[in-house]
């Protein structure tokens, strides 16, 4: 049986372990690797390719990265290649009607929620900071809608105390990948029957912005943990420590919930090697791993041996 010849659209680190996985089956040919182009990064502000195009060229694999997926000299390029499947993990970009119908089995798509809950850009983030208890990967065939398409398969996983925005990604990335090869064989097999996404359940996960990391003392303690789980490692949830002459960016890396009389939000409590307790607007918050900005990230009795914070001090 030959390979069957694929394009891999694709642009996060979350599509990696996907590209991976069917680059290195022998069951597939990649004709193309489509990602974003090249944007400016860091202070410099110097173009830097996307992690899938760095992945692509340590594979030796084709790339194409248009402006838009709509373009027509990209659509034409794509045409000659006369396609079979094309895989999507994370491209951040909708494709058209005239692309989706190219490949002979279509487009699927890996995205990291059990559809239809979690539609949109974030839905990592959003299971943490709605206290999910699980999550998991869907694939479905791709429509002209966003994250609206046919579901083929679905795998759950727990969300874990420990867990944060980057432990989530990672695993769900691994799960992804791992359910792709089966999916595709079942799917060109014509063992799936894809299925409409059900009618209830629904919801949309919005790009999550820096300011969503700031964080609201009055929330209850167990709000704002979730919000340190959901934003590690960006944008980081952060608070302003008041010092002279300007208040100070303080991002919370780590922290636990802890039982608490009512008192003012955001005022520190105590602090010590153990942690430091701020009263939220229900319970406590213990903060265990933090950092100054631009300073290094420390545990809260590195961070206390140079800087002294008294109870009684209000983050904010």
């Amino acid at each position: 049986m030959n390979p069957l010849r694929l394009a891999f659209f694709g642009t996060a680190e979350l599509a990696c372990a996907s590209l991976n996985t069917l680059a290195t089956s022998p069951e597939f040919t990649i004709a193309a690797v489509v990602t974003q182009p090249d944007r400016p990064k860091g202070r410099s502000l110097q173009l830097q390719p996307s992690p899938v195009k760095s992945a692509a060229l340590a594979l030796g694999l084709p790339i194409l990265q248009p402006d838009r997926a709509r373009d027509p000299a990209f659509l034409a390029s794509l045409r000659v290649v006369e396609l079979e499947l094309a895989v999507v993990v994370a491209y951040g970009q909708i494709l058209p009607k005239a692309l989706i119908e190219l490949p002979r089995h279509g487009c699927v798509n890996v995205h990291t929620s059990l559809l239809p809950k979690y539609r949109g850009a974030a839905p990592i983030q959003w299971a943490l900071l709605n206290d999910d208890a699980e999550t998991g990967v869907t694939i479905m065939k791709i429509d002209e809608g966003l994250d609206t398409g046919d579901l083929l398969t679905q795998q759950a996983t727990p969300i874990h105390a420990t867990d944060t925005a980057q432990t989530l990604h990672d695993r769900l990335a691994r799960l992804g990948a791992e359910l792709l090869l089966p999916t595709i064989r079942d799917l060109v097999g014509g063992r799936i029957t894809p299925r409409p996404q059900p009618a209830t359940g629904a919801c949309y996960a919005r790009k999550i912005t820096k300011e969503d990391g700031r964080i609201d003392w009055s929330l209850p303690a167990r709000a704002i943990w979730n919000r340190v789980r959901a934003f590690a490692p960006w944008p980081g949830a952060y608070t302003f420590l008041p010092l002279i002459p300007q208040p100070q960016l303080l991002k919370i890396w780590q922290a636990e919930e802890s039982d608490l009389p009512p008192g003012q939000a955001g005022q520190v409590v105590t602090a010590g090697p153990e942690g430091i307790l701020v009263s939220c607007g229900q319970g406590g918050l213990r903060i265990l791993n933090l950092q100054l900005e631009g300073r290094r990230r420390m545990n809260a009795g590195e961070f206390l041996a140079g800087h002294a914070l008294d109870a009684g001090v209000k983050l904010g």
